[in-house]
Parts: structure tokens; sequence; C-alpha cells
């Protein structure tokens, strides 16, 4: 079974970064495209080496050999990739460091452990320090992600049983996938709707059970004209509004506080502690969850009771992960 183009980028990246030298066209086919021959190596490589470099990989070519100049090599150089040091202040680290412990990818870390233990059997002398400057910072926590945006790069169909919010019971839907974003705190997948023969869009949080992406590559063309935010934001449901009730420590949740309603100072929290504050919100914010949720243990949701279990139920997704990667 042929790899997944994301599988695919990141272990053609991992291989150039971890290379103190020049490797050949051959000997990377020979590692990360076994399977592939002729025509068909060369035009998946070029398009994978072109994806990354679009993505702003520098990949450099150089010979490998002084003596022989005409064979020519291809490697990521760490200093060349590397981002140039960034200074934060206080309080931006600490959101930073939030975020990277609430969002790490444990999966992309299990992928690149399995990547250089893969270079290390074919013989390659690695250099796994080079890796620190690609840890993966953001990820998105619905199962079917990398599957969508796999599909999206290799124009294939997805096969998934969706469950519309209006729906009682899931339905088998196929999907050419011309793109998948992020709106109103939440990600979609925007394409063609192979059985309705439309335009349609799918909260990937709806999508039940493994969605597959079957069939050939290159499959179907994105038309040209086609803006997937566009469609996201004409077709995806509007933000949500109304009422929300909040109690935050006091000291912390400028950002909800600055659009609040009104503030009731000292009032008793989940701590039985006073030292808390009630926020009343009538402008809900677009992903009011993940701004809960962002704040740990300093924010508590008292209604809409919806939104307590949402927020409940992110938290017992985040932890099976992280238990799952123990």
């Amino acid at each position: 079974m042929a790899a997944g183009k994301t599988e695919r980028l990141m272990n053609l990246l991992i291989m150039l970064l971890v290379q103190r030298d020049n490797v050949s066209k051959e000997r990377i086919r020979e590692v990360l495209y076994p399977s592939s021959h002729g025509e068909a190596f060369e035009k998946m490589f070029e398009r994978d080496k072109e994806e990354l470099r679009s993505l702003g990989v520098p990949i450099e070519t150089g010979v490998i050999d002084s003596f022989f100049e005409d064979e020519i090599g291809y490697r990521v150089s760490p200093e060349q990739f590397a981002l140039p040091p960034i200074t934060l202040e206080a309080d931006e680290l600490a959101v930073v460091a939030l975020a990277t412990k609430v969002w790490e990818n444990a999966s992309m870390a299990e992928a690149t452990t399995e990547a250089v233990r893969k270079l290390n059997a074919a013989g390659l002398e690695t250099d796994v320090s080079a890796l620190e400057i690609v840890q993966p910072r953001l990820a998105a926590e619905e199962g079917s992600f990398d599957v969508f945006v796999a599909a999206t790069q290799d124009r294939q169909v997805v096969e998934f049983d969706y469950r519309g919010s209006r729906a009682a019971e899931p339905s088998r839907r196929r999907l050419q996938p011309w793109g998948v974003v992020r709106y109103s705190g939440r990600w979609y997948a925007v394409g063609h709707d192979v059985d309705r023969d439309d335009t349609r869009i799918f909260r990937l949080s709806r999508v039940l059970g493994e969605a597959r992406a079957v069939g050939e590559f290159d499959a179907f063309e994105v038309p040209a004209e086609v803006d997937v935010r566009d469609i996201a934001r004409t077709l995806a449901p509007a933000p949500p509004t109304g009422k929300a009730v909040l109690l935050l420590r006091q000291g912390s949740g400028y950002m909800l506080r600055r659009a609040a309603d009104s503030i009731e100072p000292g009032v008793t929290g989940p701590d039985g502690s006073d030292g808390w504050d009630r926020v009343v919100l009538t402008r809900v914010p677009a992903d009011l969850v993940g701004a809960v949720l962002g704040h740990g243990p300093d924010a508590y949701v008292e209604e809409p009771e919806d939104l307590r279990r949402e927020v409940a139920a992110r938290l017992e997704r985040l932890v099976a992960r992280l238990n799952g990667a123990l």
C-alpha cells in the first residue's frame, strides 16, 4: 500500500534534513519510494520536492562526489531551514508554552521516530538533532484531518460516514476535496459531493469512524475560480450567538473580560474560594470552547449546558490521546 502524501513529504523532509551530505536520487528512491520506478518515481519525487519547496523548505542540490560532478544529490541545511531567533515577552512565552502542551501531536512524534528508524535500518548516518527545528506545534484533533489533507494534495476521492446537525442517522458520503479550512473555530472539508453533484462543506468533527481516500490519484481538478475560504464563509453555519456565563479566576482571562457585558467580582468558584469573577458574554466568540480551554484551570463554564458539555468532551478526547501516547 503506497504511503500517504503527508507521510511521504514528512519522510522526505526528515531524510534530507538529517543527512550530513547530499543524498542521491536513486538512494532516495530505494529508501522512500521502493515500489516506484522510472517515470512514475520521477513524477512523484519531483512533485513531492516542489511541494516541500512551496512550503518554504530550502532543498539544496549539489554534487555527491567531487570526482563525478554529473551525479547530483539533495539535502536540507538545518541552518537555512531554522527560524531566526525570536524574542518573546513573559506573557507571550506563557501562551506559546500552553499552546504547545495542548496541541502537541503525539502521532507526529511517533511517525518521526519511525522514519528515523527506517533510515538507520537502511544504513544511512543521521543527525537527529536537526529535527529539533521542525517539531510539530499545531494539529487538529479530528481523526479524519490528515486523510482529507492528503486527499486534497493527491486529488483523491474521500469516502466517509457523516452525521449532519439535523440528521438522526449517519450517511455515506463521497467527496472530491478541494481544501481543508478552519472557520469559526472548526475544521471543514470543502469540495464536490460526488453523489449530490454539488459543492458541499463538511465539518470534520461530524465525520464518524474512519475516512478513506479511494480511487486513482489526480482523479479530479479543482476549479480555477474556487476560493475555499469564501465557500466556507458562505456555506458553514454562522458563528454562535447567545449568552454565556463564565467564572474566571481573578487576574486571568483578560481577552474574555474585554468582550464581557458584565463582570461580577468576588464570587465563589469551582474550587470553593472567593477569588473568582462571574463574566457574562452576550456576543459569544467564534471559538469560545478553545478560548476557555486555553485558560486551563482558570476558566469554568456555568452556562449554557451545551457549551460546558463540549468543553468537557474536548478535554476527554485530549486526555484519551495523551494516554494513548504513553
